[in-house]
């Protein structure tokens, strides 16, 4: 018997980690060489992992939804054996969601601990841990909806308020007022469906919070009477065409008067540094 490892492709450099989504071959079927055996979700990407070899999937070693490392094992193919044949090398890791009686505690603690990377990042910014807030995702990850519920409901106050007692005043002196958790609404007979985001959204949620936070967004209006332009360019636009070959439009009165704004108050054109 031979076994070739199929392994995670080579991630870029700013990626650290992926999902596993779905496998598509189960263990003791067969599988040819090239054919797409699972894919993997990045922040940026979706990557599709072909089988090494033809043979069969003896073992998968990581499940569906499993957090991932580039060039990590994920699954074991057999290049001599049968399909449906089923030998006791052809084996697939439990699902998580039937366990062993003995270790049940254990499995079903490590994966409620696991938070998602942008749920990590929440749960440091605001000083909480996994084990105060429930997570809804597979296998009891903690999602970044679950870190923005538990804030919104008040976790943060009860737990800086629980070992601390001395400054419990002060502390309760200044909290926002709980906000109610959007699965309280009435929906009537509208079904509602609550699914973790994708890593490639929650990256794009992530970055759309804090463009929100660092750039100034805002929309301005200035009236502005533009008879005398629009009497300039009909009196000089055939003239202008003749000469450079190109009509004589608005942007071209816009840019020379941006141009001299710029000139007059170059505070306009700062930035905020740091």
């Amino acid at each position: 018997m031979a076994i070739v490892e199929v392994k995670v492709p080579q991630l870029s450099e700013s990626v650290a980690e992926a999902t596993l989504l779905q496998w598509k071959k189960r263990p003791g079927e067969a599988v040819a060489i090239d054919e797409i055996l699972i894919e993997i979700e990045t922040d940026k990407v979706v990557l599709e992992v072909p089988a090494p070899s033809a043979g069969v999937m003896a073992q998968l070693v990581k499940n569906d939804g499993d957090t991932v490392a580039s060039d990590e094992v994920i699954a074991k193919i057999d290049t001599e054996g049968k399909a449906g044949a089923a030998p006791e090398e052809v084996k697939a890791v439990p699902p998580a969601t039937t366990p062993a009686a003995a270790p049940a505690t254990a499995p079903a603690a490590s994966k409620g601990d696991v938070a998602m990377p942008a749920a990590a990042k929440l749960l440091a910014d605001n000083q909480l841990s996994t084990a105060q807030v429930s997570g809804t995702g597979k296998d009891g990850r903690v999602t970044k909806g679950d870190v923005l519920g538990a804030i919104a409901a008040g976790a943060k106050a009860a737990a800086v308020a629980a070992p601390v007692a001395v400054p419990a005043a002060p502390a309760v002196a200044k909290p926002l007022p709980p906000v109610a958790p959007p699965v309280t609404m009435n929906l009537g007979d509208r079904p509602e469906q609550r699914v973790p985001m994708s890593r490639l959204r929650a990256r794009v949620a992530e970055r759309l919070l804090q463009s929100q936070a660092t750039n100034a967004i805002l929309t301005t209006f200035n009236e502005v009477n533009m008879a005398p332009v629009m009497e300039m360019r009909k009196k000089f636009q055939d003239k202008f065409e003749k000469e450079h070959g190109v009509k004589l439009g608005f942007m071209s009165f816009f840019v020379k008067a941006a141009v001299a704004a710029l000139k007059r108050y170059p505070v306009i054109n700062a930035s905020v540094d740091g």
